[in-house]
């Protein structure tokens, strides 16, 4: 592989793969504020907080981690104004006390934190600004969570960042076919580290969400309906129990792919508990994580981070085109797979992050397993049936499109009705 290829590859899944608690976008507002609080150098008598319509739908009915099993943006800005540590970023409020969440409830009293929804910016924006006295400090996130593109002090610009799109750091370079041979070609030392903390940090999650009753339970109740007898009902189960500890307060940390702890628990758990379950060396595991962890985020390159689309759908197949990477399949059976699951369920829509991502979850592995088995047994979606073409990069495009431009008036209509219009 092209060494300029490969490293591209490398620093893509270093820069996808990070460490994060709690659902995303709370904690980017929660990162947001607490940066802002830092540059004021003091806490704020009050916060105006202005955020995109997804970050509204995906803070809103989500429990933030450290809050005392409160949720919204108020919480997670005041949280993060108040207890954070913006150097933490997206665990910026890893380590906030047992008595400043008791003083969190006098603090949301106080209704000094206001919320805005600011239209005609990325999906993924967030505005924060601060004020004590005279002083005054403002911090801009667009496009990633911790992508701080503008930050002032006092009406005085004190940092500004080209927006990421114009910038060289895009996904152009991903394709089914290099991606299948990184996978293949990885030297493991490159990627290890990352994938490692993926393995540790997304099955704790989702060995949490089965012991504990957390949210609508759907992990624990997928178990109880048909057993684990078949290591993909298992799989099915422990990757929506992830969520459902993720979505409903569970302060352990993730490991993020597109942005999402719950797209990379539906990526990673399955493989890594078919690995258990086979006995597959170490190392074949590693690489179909690489495989899917990839996969996943071709798809997203054409959806973006936050859509009406719902991201569970790119992840699900990604973790069993995962499981057919270990298992030798070429890259036709492979293609197929994805193709299948994504235009049977590459509808269902993005409402938010809640309870009901796990149901989602569950839903997207079951299909993806069911369109890998087509895929075996030649039954694939043909060309002409609704988006499929007979180009497989062509077809994952033409879903990615429909996802990003077409759902661009779901995505609207979702957030009026969640809103109250």
């Amino acid at each position: 592989m092209d060494k300029t290829v490969y490293n591209a590859f490398v620093e893509l899944l270093g820069s996808e793969l990070r460490l994060a608690m709690g659902c995303t976008e709370p904690i980017a507002v929660a990162y947001a504020a607490a940066k802002a609080r830092e540059v004021l150098g003091q806490f704020p008598e009050r916060i105006e907080m202005y955020c995109s319509g997804n970050i509204i739908k995906n803070v809103k009915a989500v429990t933030v981690p450290n809050s005392g099993g409160r949720r919204g943006l108020e919480v997670a800005s005041i949280l993060g104004a108040a207890f954070g540590d913006a150097s933490l970023e997206l665990e910026v409020i890893s380590r906030v006390k047992d008595e400043e969440i008791a003083r969190l409830q006098k603090l949301l009293d106080k209704d000094i934190c206001h919320c805005h929804l600011e239209t005609g910016k990325d999906n993924l924006y967030i505005r924060t600004e601060v004020f004590h006295g005279a002083d005054s400090a403002l911090v801009e996130i667009a496009e990633k969570h911790t992508y701080i593109t503008r930050i002032e002090k006092n009406g005085e610009r004190i940092l500004s960042q080209e927006p990421l799109h114009l910038l060289k750091s895009d996904m152009s370079f991903l394709n089914l076919k290099d991606i299948y041979t990184f996978s293949k070609e990885v030297d493991l030392k490159d990627i290890d580290n990352l994938i490692v903390r993926q393995i540790d940090c997304n099955r704790n999650i989702a060995e949490e969400g089965i012991e504990k009753p957390y949210g609508s339970q759907i992990g624990r109740r997928y178990l109880g309906m048909y057993g684990d007898s078949d290591y993909r009902f298992k799989a099915i189960a422990y990757a929506a129990a992830g969520s459902d500890a993720r979505m409903n307060g569970c302060a352990l940390p993730v490991v993020i792919n597109s942005g999402s702890g719950n797209q990379s628990i539906t990526m990673s758990v399955p493989i890594i508990l078919y690995a258990k379950e086979k006995g597959i060396a170490h190392e074949e595991m590693i690489r179909g994580l690489v495989f899917a962890d990839l996969v996943a985020l071709l798809q997203k390159k054409y959806i973006g981070d936050l859509s009406a689309y719902c991201g569970a759908t790119c992840a699900g197949c990604a973790a069993v085109a995962g499981i057919a990477f270990i298992e030798g399949r070429d890259l036709k059976i492979i293609g197929e797979t994805v193709v299948n699951a994504i235009s049977t369920i590459g509808g269902m829509v993005c409402d938010g992050a809640k309870s009901s991502c796990a149901a989602k979850i569950a839903m997207s592995l079951s299909t993806s397993f069911l369109a890998y088995d087509m895929a075996l047994n030649g039954l694939s979606f043909k060309a002409g049936e609704g988006l499929v073409v007979d180009d497989i990069e062509e077809s994952i495009a033409r879903i990615g499109r429909m996802g990003r431009e077409g759902m661009r008036s779901t995505d609207e209509e979702i957030l009026n009705m969640m809103l109250g219009y």
